[in-house]
């Protein structure tokens, strides 16, 4: 079921190809501008305080953090990417490190990217969109601190979104309206990676009918 996300419970960081785990199970990928609340969304979808600590400091995380659920399903905490304040040699390591994780890693099934409702669809987020639809793998935009928005402001950036993303990567980019505060979307959220991480229970087949 979805709600196993409960149990996720931090594995280890990795700096470089060498230090990440075995590539087996399934794992889904989380990635986000600074600030865009890419912490707080995985601190709600796995009601948690703290497992995702939110950093004062934009773009403090400087390695791909693994979250273990089960010993085949984990989530992956990427890089805070908007790097102002980080030097081009670190920033040219991790663009080489990231391309090759979702060039190369068989284990990867999805992509989560993060964007604040109020400032969406920035170069980066379409750019981390991109490596998956490239990829062939599903990717799916939460639209955060919807909180902050009215119901109709909310809707309106919505369907424009969707529309966008539409129109750039046809049906490969799902996207959602999302509050890790209010903690709306949460389950539909849920239901999606838990999916791709083959958590959620088969769906009952339809009885055969007799006669």
């Amino acid at each position: 079921m979805s709600q196993l996300i409960e149990r996720a419970r931090y594995l280890l960081s990795a700096h470089n190809a060498r230090q990440l785990p075995d590539d087996e199970g399934a794992e889904v990928a989380f990635a986000g501008r600074s600030n865009a609340g890419k912490s707080s969304a995985l601190n709600a979808l796995t009601r948690q305080n703290a497992l995702a600590r939110v950093s004062k400091t934009p773009g403090r995380t400087q390695q791909l953090v693994f979250f273990q659920i089960t010993p085949e399903a984990h989530l992956v905490d990427l890089p805070g990417y908007g790097y102002a304040k980080v030097p081009l040699e670190l920033q040219a390591h991790w663009q080489a490190f990231i391309d090759k994780y979702f060039r190369t890693r068989n284990a990867l099934k999805g992509l989560v990217v993060v964007m604040d409702i109020r400032h969406p669809l920035k170069e980066y987020d379409l750019q981390m969109l991109g490596y998956a639809v490239q990829r062939g793998l599903p990717a799916h935009a939460l639209l955060t601190k919807a909180d902050k928005l009215g119901r109709g402001q909310q809707g309106q950036t919505l369907q424009k979104v969707r529309k966008e993303l539409h129109a750039k990567f046809g049906d490969t980019v799902s996207v959602q309206v999302f509050s890790g505060e209010s903690k709306q979307g949460v389950e539909e959220a849920r239901t999606i990676i838990g999916g791709w991480l083959g958590l959620n229970p088969p769906a009952e087949e339809a009885p055969v009918p007799q006669g």
